[in-house]
């Protein structure tokens, strides 16, 4: 007899964050709370986790405390100081100088620390996410008014300062540890996530 769980049981159990949000988004829509808009929403949250399903996350996240606070008080530092430059070049007689696209070799393996990386940087005023190259660990990246090749090694370096800080925010002791390694290094660790 084994002890794991039934799968339907189990599925469920992991997908109650998401069944709950899903009602909560049904009667925010509806503009008005009544058991009949609570009632349609638990079946609407259940119809589409069941028909829809979500592949499973490898591994999950982890909340680390401390790296949660300095990743979100830089990037609130982030979208006042970028929202006021963006402002500033967008009403200057000059208007934005040149604008550059940046490659950025990347550390992480994760898909989620990938997308909360790309999302924060992206929500930035003033630069965005235009590729990602999932195999590579690459971001491609906007970056508006650049004077010089200064300028790119330094939006690089901002981008990897942020990455540095999204991983360890949300990242296991293993990706943490990675930062620290060389790109060959980081190729024979184990524990690769999905390719």
């Amino acid at each position: 007899m084994t002890d794991e769980p039934s799968g339907v049981a189990h599925q469920l159990r992991h997908q109650l964050p998401l069944l709950v949000w899903l009602v909560l988004v049904w009667n925010f829509l509806w503009g008005t709370w009544s058991w009949a808009n609570l009632l349609g929403g638990i079946v609407v949250a259940l119809v589409v986790t069941v028909l829809l399903p979500l592949p499973p996350v490898v591994g999950g996240t982890q909340i680390r405390p401390l790296g949660l606070l300095r990743f979100l008080g830089y990037f609130l530092v982030d979208l006042v100081t970028s929202g006021a430059e963006v402002a500033w070049q967008t009403i200057r007689p000059s208007g934005i100088g040149r604008s550059a696209i940046i490659r950025v070799q990347l550390r992480t393996d994760s898909d989620l620390l990938l997308t909360i990386l790309a999302e924060s940087l992206t929500l930035v005023p003033g630069s965005m996410v235009i590729d990602m190259d999932r195999e590579r660990r690459t971001l491609a990246v906007h970056v508006l008014h650049v004077a010089d090749e200064g300028d790119v090694e330094r939006q690089r370096e901002s981008v990897l300062a942020q990455e540095e800080r999204v991983v360890r925010a949300f990242g296991s002791a293993g990706e943490i540890a990675a930062l620290g390694l060389s790109a060959d290094e980081r190729a024979e660790a184990p524990g690769r996530r999905t390719p």
